[in-house]
């Protein structure tokens, strides 16, 4: 059971954090995007939008994500995002 309970708080931050995404950097004419959708290499989120993005997923899951963890690669998918997220939540 609470590898299911664990499964399902991973969907949700998923889904949290691609609405974020959609609303905060997405126009209402751009296509839609999926958790695998390239957001730095896409050209969706850049560096300043990068920083942003942190301090919404620090405050929101009340981490600290060290600067040196925060790297475009790590940022270029939601899928990517949940992973290095689930590196600080307890």
């Amino acid at each position: 059971m609470v590898i299911h309970l664990k499964y399902e708080h991973m969907e949700e931050m998923k889904d949290v954090i691609l609405e974020y995404v959609t609303n905060e950097y997405l126009e209402e004419d751009d296509d839609e995007i999926s958790y695998d959708t390239p957001l730095i290499s896409g050209g969706i989120v850049d560096s300043f939008s990068m920083a942003s993005l942190k301090r919404f997923l620090e405050v929101k899951y009340k981490i600290s994500i060290p600067d040196d963890k925060a790297t475009p690669e790590a940022f270029d998918s939601v899928d990517k995002i949940v992973e290095l997220v689930k590196e600080y939540v307890s």
